[in-house]
């Protein structure tokens, strides 16, 4: 048998990282922008998946990952909230977790992921809090600036501004 045989593709496949249901789970410890570290190296603690938190719960974890210059770690915390919370709420958490994504890209270099996300984001959010569920300061957070500084982080990006992410994260309540 060649490379290719059936005890070779099933060693590759069991030497990956697995959750209990056999997911995969990649157990490389991370950067603070989410970027896989050597094995065995010191990272950032990862944010667990799936917690349900209160909505003023998720904005306050959400704001002190952001200022600690971690918005990957901020975006799982906007995506728990997004996959756990109301049906009408969706939208807005999942633009929350669209901008913490734009920062992690512009702060990793990627200009045009960036801008894309940061402007996304922007625009779900303004959409969410102008629509008939939403709400201009949903849990205190301020909707209309968290969308200014979206787009003007983008428009910096797209400048050639280098971002240092929790020098630019932003304020979510005001």
């Amino acid at each position: 048998m060649g490379p290719m045989d059936s005890t070779a593709s099933n060693q590759s496949v069991d030497a990956r990282d697995r959750d209990d249901e056999g997911r995969a789970r990649n157990a490389r410890p991370r950067d603070g922008l989410g970027r896989p570290l050597p094995y065995g190296a010191d990272g950032v603690a990862r944010q667990p998946e799936g917690v349900v938190r209160a909505p003023d719960e998720t904005v306050a974890e959400a704001q002190r990952l952001l200022d600690a210059g971690q918005p990957f770690h901020a975006h799982e915390v906007f995506e728990d909230a997004w996959k756990s919370g109301p049906e009408e709420e969706r939208e807005l958490w999942r633009g929350m977790a669209q901008l913490a994504v734009g920062l992690t890209h512009a702060a990793r270099g990627n200009v045009t992921g960036g801008a894309r996300l940061l402007r996304r984001g922007a625009g779900a959010v303004t959409e969410w809090g102008a629509s008939e569920a939403g709400q201009e300061r949903p849990y205190g957070m301020d909707l209309g600036s968290v969308a200014g500084w979206a787009r003007e982080l983008a428009g910096d990006v797209e400048g050639g501004a280098s971002v240092d992410a929790g020098a630019r994260a932003p304020r979510l309540r005001r």
